[in-house]
Formats: C-alpha cells, sequence, structure tokens
C-alpha cells in the first residue's frame, strides 16, 4: 500500500488536506471507511464517515459512500480539514462581529490586526480564542488550535469568513473549498492605474526562495501551486485604482503577490512594497497627502467581502456581505476629493 505524493505544507488559505491511497494488487475486498481508518489511526472513524457523507471521500475521481468496498488498484482520495494538533486554547472575550449564525455555521467580520489561528508568537488573541468563548462546541475543539476553520485571511486583511460549528459541516465545507466552488470577492486597493478594465493573473504562488515569510509568483510553475485572480475595476484615481477581486484559488498571499507581481502592490502593504509611495509628478504636495493617508490605513487595502456557498444543511446557496471597514472608506474619500478637486 503505498500514500501518493502530495504537498501537506499548509500553503493555501483553505485548511484542508489532501491523501491519496492506492490498493495493492492483492486488496481483499474492504469497506473505504475500514481501509482509510487502517492507514490513518490519527483519524476518528466519525471524521471519515462524516467526510463520505458529504462526498469528501472518491474512488477513481467518484464520490463514494462508507459502505464501498475498496478492490485492487483503486485510487482513494480523502479530503479533511486538517488534522488535530496538541495546543492548549482558552476562551477569550474579543467581542467578534459575527453577523450571522445557525446550529451549523458562523459568519464573522475580522478585524484588522486579528490573527485567525493560534500560532507561533500569538497564542491568545485569536480569532479561534474568541470563537472559543462564543460558542462551547466546535469540531475538534479539544486538540486543534483551529477549531472549525475551513479557510482564513491575513491578520490585517478585514473580512468575511466562515466558521463550521460541527463534524458535518466542517466536512461539508472544506469540500467546496476544496474543489473551488465557493464564491469570494475581495475588495483591494492597488497602487498605480491598472491599465485594463478587467482581466486575470494566473502564475503559480509559492514560498519566496528568498525569504520565508514573503510568497512569490513563479510564471512559469516551476514552483508553489496553481493561482487564479479574476479583477475588475470599481474606480480609478490616476495614481490608484480600486479593483473588485475574484478567487479561483485560494493561496496564501494570493492578491498581495498577484498584484505586486504586475507592478500594482496593494495601498499600504508592508511586505510587499505597498507601503512605499511612489514618486509621481503633476499632484501636489503628493508625498506629503499619501503619508498621511498611510497613517489612517497602515495595512494592506483589502476586504473580504462577499463568500457564497451551499449551506450543509439545506444545500442551498448562501451569500453573506460585509461593507468596507472605516480606514479604507477614509482613505478612498480622500483620493475621491484629491482626485477631482473642487475648482
Amino acid at each position: 500500500m503505498k500514500e501518493d505524493n502530495f504537498d501537506h505544507k499548509p500553503e493555501d488559505e483553505e485548511l484542508f488536506e489532501h491523501h491519496a491511497f492506492t490498493a495493492d494488487i492483492g486488496q481483499q475486498p474492504l469497506r473505504v471507511d475500514k481501509f482509510l481508518m487502517n492507514l490513518m489511526r490519527q483519524i476518528s472513524r466519525n471524521r471519515i464517515q462524516k467526510a463520505a457523507e458529504v462526498g469528501a471521500i472518491r474512488v477513481n475521481t467518484k464520490p463514494v459512500k462508507s459502505n464501498y468496498r475498496v478492490r485492487p488498484g483503486d485510487k482513494v482520495a480523502l479530503v479533511l480539514a486538517y488534522p488535530p494538533r496538541v495546543i492548549q486554547l482558552l476562551p477569550e472575550n474579543l467581542d467578534l462581529d459575527i453577523i450571522y449564525k445557525d446550529s451549523d455555521l458562523a459568519i464573522v467580520n475580522k478585524a484588522s490586526g486579528m490573527v485567525v489561528h493560534p500560532s507561533y508568537g500569538h497564542y491568545s488573541g485569536t480569532l479561534v480564542n474568541g470563537l472559543l468563548y462564543e460558542f462551547q462546541s466546535l469540531p475538534e475543539i479539544s486538540d486543534s488550535e483551529r477549531p472549525g476553520l475551513v479557510h482564513r485571511i491575513d491578520k490585517d486583511t478585514t473580512g468575511i469568513l466562515v466558521v463550521a460549528r460541527n463534524e458535518y459541516a466542517l466536512a461539508f465545507l472544506a469540500k467546496q473549498f476544496a474543489d473551488h466552488t465557493t464564491e469570494r470577492e475581495y475588495y483591494a486597493l492597488a497602487w498605480g492605474n491598472i491599465q485594463d478594465d478587467s482581466g486575470t493573473i494566473k502564475g503559480h504562488v509559492g514560498r519566496s526562495l528568498r525569504d520565508r515569510k514573503m510568497m512569490s509568483v513563479y510564471p512559469d510553475g516551476n514552483h508553489g501551486k496553481e493561482a487564479i485572480t479574476h479583477y475588475n475595476v470599481l474606480e480609478r484615481f490616476g495614481f490608484a485604482t480600486l479593483v473588485s477581486c475574484r478567487l479561483e484559488t485560494g493561496r496564501t498571499h494570493q492578491i498581495r503577490v498577484h498584484f505586486q507581481s504586475i507592478g500594482h502592490s496593494l495601498f499600504g502593504d508592508q511586505t510587499y512594497g505597498g507601503n512605499r509611495i511612489p514618486n509621481l509628478h503633476g499632484y501636489p504636495r503628493f508625498k506629503d497627502f499619501m503619508a498621511n493617508n498611510l497613517t489612517i490605513c497602515p495595512r494592506q487595502a483589502l476586504h473580504a467581502r462577499l463568500l457564497g456557498f451551499n449551506h450543509p444543511k439545506s444545500g442551498q446557496k448562501v451569500k453573506f456581505e460585509v461593507p468596507l471597514t472605516d480606514d479604507i472608506v477614509e482613505v478612498l474619500e480622500r483620493f475621491r476629493a484629491y482626485a477631482n478637486p473642487v475648482k
């Protein structure tokens, strides 16, 4: 028995992993849930069966139920939320902006500066700590630092996240993120005047070979994973452009590094050069004006505005939207006045 080669490094926003196995030529007929349990003893039978219920177990690319019997040569694939790690989590009252909740999920409008889940150097004050205070029951709550999470957004990116409140919802939502069937729209403010009114940015995104804390775009696909960002221009200021972005994939820093790769870093993005004021002529006191705006919005001007997915219980498409944050709104208002002064 062998496990096929998958990259399990958490380089995507989607917090799920793929497992794939090929059954030996001598494999005796065996239920697929037992087949996977024998190979993945760290994962409970309940998690595997929940994955089967939502079609996240596939044999030879087709979804199967738990009672499917594996045969020689079958290619068995499984998508799960990331497995638990041992870490102590404490509930904290962080006054989260929860815009919707039911027995299966919650929709959170994340504030700037909040880390989504605990990591090195961030063991408290995270979204997960706040979720543990708000909800007493979340999947993998006892031993995972990411209970209920199937995706994430960067610390200084604001906007919408969905949180699963039970195992079935976690598996159901994780599969949609894995299959790229969710609908996600971001608003981004980028430096410069983007030439086309709409377009698509393609280029594999992976860890930078020079700085592992940063991501890079690899157009030839020799590193990283496929990443696709569609954009539409919403408003032009001459020195900056407001765009809406629709993601086909959800790689770490995808929008930020994609726009940097085409010469339009996001306003305020300290990691990818967006905090450096360009030298532009024809604008009065441009550097002073922009320095003030960077004080108002001292982060990447990126906001997760819309999220759509099929609800775990009804199976029907649902959509949630959150408005732009005050800091981005204020900068946009100042940009409009500066670009179109009253005569």
